[in-house]
């Protein structure tokens, strides 16, 4: 087995913090930065180990990219480096998106208008790229392709919350039935600092969270219900990223949180700074609660996930070397890319697009992305730019 060489937190915070103040192009892009970094030039893990853990990642809830960073710290340097990794490669983007909550009060009225339409339609270009790129990676046959249709059918038809959890469950169900070609891997895992007890353990406190924050929150309302409500999106959201939109517009917009059009702007701002998309959860919180709801909200959307990984890779061996385990994962990929696809529909294009020339400010912006492979940060420049010129010439 191929074993890693040890090294010190301090070395992994380093790492993480460049990573996390240059890693643009969102989740994706995040694991393309991970293995030229830390597999290719530092060679942390082997390639096949990090694939194993990238699709470990993937199967569960929460933010894949930032899961896979912090299991990397925690094979170099145990939990410290876990948490160096996290912090480092976390706080950048959260602290640029608690500035941009702070600021957009004092915008004027007519800036902040074109601003937020300009960055809403950041959202449909960059939606609409990772939809594409999910899709060719996630349904590659006709099979997943048709899980994907469906899952996209029932939550345009039924929008509630508890619908995205039943389309990931029929996304498990189809995949076992439907996807008899997809075979699991046979790669040796890393070693870990902690075994199967403690993996456990952390499972059983990620699900003693979800169930009794609920019950405080009832209790105690205020900051607690933004904590629950946060976690509560953090540890039922499968595929991260773009995906988490759906969820998190469910969890501050109907309470009356945070409006639309300001949940829209900060997912659209989201994609001009580096690092975690997740890292959205600062802006909510900061316009729900200042400094304070910031730090928890994104103490509390990362948590879930980040104790799930943590349980998972001592348990992982035994799962996916079961044959339905593979299946049960395609067919989830599968629904997750129809969740976005309801997502991009319902509330992105519908409250972007309203006129061509909006049509024609987003195509530019696909365009930048998926032609000319450019930075998102292009894309809000010229989004915000053309939002301006549009409301200058009306």
């Amino acid at each position: 087995m191929n074993r890693p060489s040890r090294g010190s937190a301090g070395e992994v915070f380093a790492t993480f913090l460049r990573l996390g103040l240059t890693s643009f192009g969102g989740p994706i892009a995040h694991l393309g930065y991970y293995r030229r970094e830390l597999v290719e030039r530092r060679g942390w893990i082997t390639e096949a180990q990090y694939a194993e853990l990238v699709g470990l990642c993937q199967f569960l809830p929460g933010p894949a990219s930032t899961q896979t960073g912090f299991s990397l710290g925690l094979l170099r340097a145990g939990w410290a480096g876990a948490l160096a990794a996290f912090v480092a490669f976390t706080l950048p983007s959260a602290l640029l998106m608690f500035a941009f909550a702070v600021a957009l009060p004092d915008i004027p009225v007519v800036t902040a208008a074109v601003l937020v339409h300009g960055l809403k339609l950041v959202a449909v270009a960059v939606v609409a790229h990772g939809l594409m790129g999910m899709g060719r990676r996630l349904c590659p046959d006709a099979t997943r392709a048709g899980i994907a249709v469906a899952s996209a059918a029932a939550l345009l038809a039924i929008g509630q919350a508890w619908m995205q959890l039943a389309v990931v469950a029929f996304g498990a169900l189809a995949g076992l039935a439907l996807c008899r070609g997809v075979a699991p891997s046979a790669v040796e895992p890393p070693p870990l600092p902690h075994g199967r007890r403690a993996g456990l353990a952390l499972l059983a406190l990620y699900a003693v969270l979800l169930v009794a924050l609920p019950v405080l929150a009832a209790a105690a309302g205020g900051l607690v219900s933004m904590f629950s409500a946060f976690y509560r999106a953090g540890a039922l959201v499968f595929g991260g990223g773009h995906v988490v939109l759906p969820l998190l517009q469910e969890t501050v917009v109907r309470p009356g949180w945070v409006s639309r059009d300001d949940f829209l702007a900060g997912y659209g701002a989201a994609q001009a700074v580096p690092g975690p998309m997740f890292a959205l959860a600062a802006y909510l919180g900061a316009r729900i609660a200042g400094a304070i709801g910031a730090a928890g909200a994104v103490i509390a959307i990362f948590l879930p996930g980040l104790l799930l990984v943590s349980a998972a890779l001592p348990l992982w061996r035994t799962i996916a070397a079961r044959p339905g385990a593979a299946r049960a994962v395609a067919g989830i990929n599968a629904s997750v890319v129809g969740l976005l696809a309801a997502a991009f529909y319902d509330p992105v294009w519908k409250s972007a697009v309203a006129s061509v020339g909006d049509l024609a400010i987003a195509a530019v912006g696909f365009a930048i992305l998926a032609a000319w492979r450019a930075s998102a940060l292009w894309v809000v420049v010229w989004c915000v730019a053309g939002s301006a010129a549009k409301a200058a010439w009306a």
